[in-house]
């Protein structure tokens, strides 16, 4: 007898969240093909700001006033240079590129600008409606992470679980190892490869 494990990403508490703001950055992104501007996407915005306030900046540099890792905007920037939005031009020196906006981009600040200020509007009137507010719950998240880091709680969850020096395994390993018999599990590899 094979047991067979739930899915645990049909118990996720992060969905709705995550299809919340899929939903919400889709409105966003509806703006822009509203007026027909091709390949700009939400996440392209704040960074195609910062480049028009501060001017060129390496790729590093972008990612430090944006809060983001060299590689997601390493990423990024391909995306935007596909669209078009972005060109890069050799920096200071061999090792680093200088990103800057191109003619397109720059016909476009005045609206990124002005859709910016737009969506964070429409954030104080969606929280208006609310009976409590979505600032205030991020920050008290943020307060509850302080106490004890999201890593913490994560590993505390998974303590002893597929420890390769020979700790605890997950319980339904340990039923699986009894439904297959004295050979455990081992017996089962590559059954659903």
């Amino acid at each position: 007898m094979i047991l067979v494990m739930d899915d645990p990403t049909e118990k996720s508490q992060w969905k709705p969240l995550y299809e919340l703001l899929a939903r919400m950055d889709a409105d966003v992104a509806r703006i822009y093909t509203d007026r027909r501007i091709d390949g700009l996407k939400p996440t392209y915005v704040r960074e195609l700001l910062q480049l028009h306030y501060k001017g060129p900046l390496t790729i590093t540099e972008l990612a430090e006033v944006t809060g983001r890792t060299h590689s997601a905007l390493s990423q990024k920037v391909a995306g935007m240079r596909t669209a078009g939005l972005v060109r890069t031009v050799p920096g200071a020196d061999a090792r680093s590129k200088r990103v800057t906006l191109t003619a397109k981009s720059k016909k476009l600040v005045e609206l990124l600008a002005a859709e910016w200020s737009a969506t964070d509007a429409a954030l104080v009137e969606l929280e208006a409606e609310l009976p409590y507010s979505m600032t205030q719950v991020v920050r008290d998240v943020e307060a509850a992470l302080a106490r004890k880091s999201f890593h913490a709680r994560i590993a505390a969850k998974l303590e002893g679980v597929g420890e390769p020096d020979g700790g605890s395994r997950p319980e339904s390993a340990a039923r699986l190892e009894g439904a297959a018999g004295p050979e455990g599990a081992a017996g089962l590899e590559g059954l659903g490869e």
